[in-house]
Parts: structure tokens; C-alpha cells; sequence
């Protein structure tokens, strides 16, 4: 597989500047990748899973489940959920924290789409997320943590999951089960009956979003170790042991759990441990990774990006 890993290399320089007292003027740091893989008339259904196609379609017949959202994702839920992110955050740009405003601005380009707003949040809870507000730009918030805990590659492919969300349309839909899961029980008359009806074929196809989005991942990353050490992180991962962390190892995990639980009482138990999730468990999703890495459907999906070189100002 090196031969279809095409992982950029980075080269970087600081022009260290001259220090007068306490105070310190301005340098620039230039970001110079050699040639990486962009994908300009990528679909999303060139990489969207099967789970996520099927379940996606099964969510959009259930009567009445349009007019529902509609009712859900109004002007107030949208606006509240805008500002709460917006006021308690710091907004990513060329002149705020410009090495991820570069880091999702080249992701949005390998991708073919637009580079949505990027917020960092305070938070103890490794996490990122995306929201879709009608008549707004997407956003995505990533925390604090989680930006401690991954190296620069490993925090761009976060941020590359997050716009496969946006590329596959995922993101009205991904707003919708926020409210849902979050606050459909005080909405009267209809929370009783999303609760019953609508919760766990949500979450079903919420997992199944999240397997498409792993594979925008590694088609930024270009390099199935990096999604697959973000998924083992996030299971068992800190910033202080991070150098000690092995991924073949955990792929070995994975390939355990399979096995375990491909047993009669071991597929009911799984069942039982997921079917309550909004994401699948970190080693189902890195075996998935690791295996579409190997096929047929990825190495097409290399051979028709171009190579391309940038050098960026940050």
C-alpha cells in the first residue's frame, strides 16, 4: 500500500526575528508541501458508504419526518445553536491561529468544496463537530483538546471528516439529530413519538455517516495510519503517551473484536453495545478504514487526482 499512500511531505521554516526588549515583531511561517493529490470532480458518491447510502435513503421515507425537522430546525433552535457556538469560541482565519485556517482551507481544496468557518472552543472533552444553519455558512468547532492531543496530519483529517459531512449533505441532517437527540423529549406533542419512532434509525444512520466521513479523512490524509492513530486516540489516547501508542496494534485489536463477536452471543452483545451510538466503536471504524484503504475502489478514486504543488504564507 506505500505505493498508494501519497502523504505530502511538509517542509517548514521560521524566520526568526530580532528581539528588542520584551517585544517581538512579526515573522512569517511558510508551509511548503511537495506535490499531494486534489480531487476536483470528486462526488460525494464516489466515496459515500453503502451503510450511509442505504440508511440515508430508509430515514427520507419515513412519513412525515420532513415536515418534523421543519419544525425543529426553525429560526430560534438555528439561532441559538449559532450564537451559543459563536459567542463561547474563537473564529479561525488567516490572522487568528492561521496553521489551522491553512490546515482546513488546503482539506476543503483536496475535496472540491468550499472551506466553511472554523471556531476553536475551550473544552475538556475531545470533540469537533459540524452545523449546517439555512442561510448561513457551515461551520465547524473544534475543541481545545482535541487539538492538543493530535499531531497537525491527524487534527487535518478531523477537520477533513467534518467537511465530508458537508460534501455528502450530511450537515442539515447532522443538525436535525443534535435537536433531536438532545431536545426532542420537551418538544410537546411530537418528542414522545420521536423517541419511539425516529431514535434509533437516526442513530443508525448517524454511524453510517460517520464511516463516509472516515474515508474524506484518509483522502486528505492519503495515509490510512493517520485516520486510523485519530480513531485510537480518541478510544485511549493523551498528549503524554501519544509516542507510545502503536496503530498496527490497534488494528490487531480490531481484528479481535471481530472475532470475539463473531460468535452468536457475541454479535448480540455488539449489537447491543452500538445500537445505542451516535458514532460505531473506534475499532470498527478502523478496520473499516484500513480495508476500504486496500481497495479497488480507493486506488480509482487516486488515480484520477492530479497532483498539484502549493506553498502558503501563514
Amino acid at each position: 500500500m506505500a505505493s498508494l499512500c501519497f502523504s505530502p511531505s511538509v517542509l517548514s521554516c521560521k524566520i526568526k526575528p530580532p528581539i528588542t526588549g520584551f517585544r517581538k515583531q512579526r515573522f512569517s511561517l511558510f508551509v511548503c508541501r511537495a506535490a499531494s493529490l486534489t480531487f476536483r470532480d470528486l462526488d460525494a458518491d464516489d466515496f459515500r458508504h453503502p451503510l450511509d447510502r442505504q440508511n440515508t435513503l430508509l430515514l427520507r421515507a419515513i412519513p412525515g419526518l420532513n415536515d418534523i425537522g421543519k419544525a425543529l430546525l426553525g429560526t430560534v433552535s438555528e439561532q441559538i445553536m449559532l450564537l451559543e457556538n459563536i459567542g463561547t469560541s474563537v473564529l479561525v482565519s488567516e490572522n487568528q491561529l492561521p496553521e489551522l485556517h491553512y490546515l482546513m482551507v488546503e482539506a476543503a481544496r483536496i475535496l472540491n468544496i468550499e472551506a466553511p468557518d472554523l471556531y476553536i472552543r475551550q473544552s475538556p472533552v475531545p470533540n469537533a463537530y459540524t452545523l449546517a444553519v439555512s442561510g448561513k455558512k457551515p461551520f465547524v468547532v473544534v475543541h481545545t483538546s482535541l487539538v492538543e492531543l493530535l499531531s497537525r496530519k491527524e487534527l487535518q483529517a478531523v477537520l477533513a471528516h467534518e467537511l465530508g459531512h458537508l460534501k455528502c449533505d450530511h450537515g442539515v441532517w447532522l443538525t436535525f439529530a443534535n435537536i433531536l437527540t438532545l431536545g426532542a423529549y420537551t418538544v410537546p406533542g411530537i418528542g414522545s413519538l420521536i423517541a419511539q419512532r425516529l431514535e434509533e434509525q437516526l442513530l443508525r444512520w448517524l454511524r453510517a455517516a460517520e464511516l463516509t466521513c472516515d474515508r474524506a479523512a484518509l483522502l486528505v490524509a492519503q495515509d490510512p495510519k493517520v485516520v486510523v492513530s485519530v480513531l485510537m486516540k480518541l478510544a485511549g489516547g493523551c498528549p503524554s503517551l501519544s509516542d507510545q501508542l502503536n496503530v498496527d496494534a490497534f488494528l490487531e485489536q480490531a481484528r479481535s473484536y471481530d472475532k470475539a463477536s463473531s460468535s452468536p452471543v457475541g454479535w448480540y452483545i455488539r449489537n447491543a453495545q452500538t445500537r445505542q451510538l451516535s458514532h460505531p466503536l473506534p475499532v470498527l471504524r478502523a478496520r473499516e478504514i484500513d480495508e476500504w484503504s486496500r481497495s479497488q475502489e480507493y486506488r480509482s478514486l487516486l488515480q484520477r487526482a492530479i497532483q498539484v504543488n502549493s506553498v502558503q504564507k501563514i
